[in-house]
């Protein structure tokens, strides 16, 4: 699974080696409320198809329907706004009077999106600048707190894994979680010293790592833009890596298992030198209680508390797995047949 965005760069990128006319969109502004963020893109080719998105549907509407009726005339990029008033706001589904700027960009060789492909491919975080008077395209690299700019002259964007998650396993639930944080945009790395686990593990886009987790968490140097999931149950393996990763600025460590094992777990941890503080930090039993049972619904549970947390949401203890199972456990059984 990859990031709509690079779905939509790698699709560019095949139209242009077509020899097809196409356009690229991208959100540079948002007032109000927008169902897409900025940097949020979406590409429209001559015959009308579209791939990606920058609003919930009626502002692309609008481009297939122009290009339908007016082909791709567009010689050089050009700064478009939807919802102004009222009326547009409601004609073009922007809820609340929200209003929309989009950049939209002829495509062509000079581009540079087969370039820009290639260097993500590396894993490169990387800064594409279109001059908006020449459209000459430039690129280098990024760092992970730059965000998109946008002034007279030039549009800046980024483009590439700005977040990093470190799965300690190699198993099934490993897989799930890697394949949907690789569409989050995440430069997903797995951590097992076990080749009977290794062998066979294998995901697009995901580095594997024969190592001891422990050892890779400091090699890795963890900000405050990467996150650590152990889920070997495991404690040679989990715990360390653990310990390591609750010193570090990572946004966000969890670890898999029951309340009693996360319990269990707690009170190794408190053998290390670690303070409460840091310990507090760790999620576990790891996920948000949805009632999730296979791996896949396990994966989607752990990376809701994630992404929780990346984006500053304060959960409330009923929907984390222990308060939630806690709570289940402590009511009253209802009677059977009258008996009670």
């Amino acid at each position: 699974m990859e990031s709509i965005d690079l779905e939509v760069l790698k699709t560019c990128n095949e139209w242009i080696d077509d020899s097809r006319q196409c356009e690229l969109v991208t959100v540079i502004k948002t007032w109000g409320s927008s169902p897409r963020p900025e940097g949020a893109t979406m590409a429209i080719r001559d015959d009308g198809r579209v791939i990606g998105s920058v609003s919930g549907g009626c502002i692309e509407d609008d481009l297939i329907a122009r290009v339908h009726s007016e082909g791709i005339t567009r010689t050089r990029s050009e700064i478009v706004t939807y919802g102004i008033t009222a009326d547009e706001a409601h004609r073009f589904g922007l809820p609340c009077g929200g209003t929309i700027q989009l950049a939209i960009e002829p495509l062509s060789k000079r581009s540079r999106i087969d370039e820009l492909l290639q260097r993500l491919n590396r894993h490169e975080l990387v800064a594409r600048r279109l001059d908006l008077l020449s459209d000459e395209v430039t690129l280098g690299p990024a760092s992970a707190g730059m965000g998109l700019q946008i002034s007279e002259t030039a549009l800046t964007t980024i483009h590439g894994p700005r977040w990093r998650l470190l799965i300690i396993g190699a198993g099934q639930l490993s897989r799930f979680l890697a394949q949907i944080a690789l569409g989050m945009d995440y430069h997903v790395t797995v951590c097992d010293p076990r080749e009977e686990y290794r062998d066979g593990w294998d995901v697009p886009g995901v580095q594997v790592v024969h190592a001891m987790p422990d050892d890779l968490v400091m090699e890795m140097k963890l900000d405050s833009r990467s996150a650590v999931v152990a889920l070997t149950h495991d404690p040679k393996l989990d715990d360390l890596a653990l310990m390591e990763a609750l010193k570090s600025d990572a946004f966000y460590v969890g670890a898999i298992g029951s309340r009693s094992n996360n319990a269990k777990r707690r009170e190794r941890l408190k053998e290390f030198d670690l303070t409460d503080a840091q310990l507090a930090r760790l999620h576990g039993p790891i996920g948000l209680y949805i009632g999730s049972k296979t791996p896949s619904e396990i994966a989607i549970s752990i990376l809701a508390e994630l992404t929780a947390v990346k984006n500053g949401v304060v959960l409330s203890d009923e929907v984390r797995v222990k308060a939630a199972k806690d709570a289940a456990q402590k009511k009253p059984t209802a009677p059977v047949c009258g008996i009670v």
